[in-house]
């Protein structure tokens, strides 16, 4: 994440960057190059990433970047979100995963549609013209959810007592 956020700064483009505050402790991550927004947890981190941007370009890493794309994916598929979400392949480094992930829509346990959701290419310019491209299909028995902070709180019961 330094190095790209580093060369985005060098190239005077905004940088922000969400941080949990665990992260900040014995300078874990480094300097920030830009804007920096402290947050208390993963989940806070990602929904403040999917609230404050326009699009998710994963590059190659290890388990926490797998773990914030797969959260992003599943997000789109729940239609918690409409936007375009992209992995750059550099050198086949996610070959690998594509087949996985081809694999499990073989095997029916996602949809073609839901398929659709990540975006790979092989370099950044196609990756961007993709990801400015793409037009979310929600899934129609999906797309009957609501998710608002409403919904999602669960309602207060009356625990007055009455004589």
């Amino acid at each position: 994440m330094g190095c790209v956020s580093t060369a985005v700064a060098q190239h005077e483009r905004q940088v922000l960057g969400i941080i949990p505050s665990a992260f900040t402790v014995n300078n874990l991550v480094g300097e920030t190059c830009g804007k920096e927004i402290k947050v208390t947890t993963m989940h806070e981190r990602l929904l403040t990433m999917m609230e404050l941007s326009d699009a998710f370009i994963a590059l190659p890493g290890g388990f926490g970047t797998l773990e914030e794309l797969f959260q992003m994916i599943s997000w789109a598929q729940l239609n918690i979100h409409s936007k375009p979400i992209g992995m750059l392949n550099i050198n086949g480094f996610i070959n690998g995963l594509l087949s996985f992930v081809d694999h499990t829509m073989e095997q029916e346990f996602i949809t073609q549609r839901a398929r659709k959701i990540l975006i790979s290419t092989t370099t950044a310019d196609e990756l961007v013209d993709k990801l400015q491209a793409f037009r979310f299909e929600p899934d129609p028995a999906l797309s009957k959810l609501k998710w608002s902070p409403s919904s999602s709180q669960k309602e207060k019961l009356d625990l007055t007592l009455r004589l």
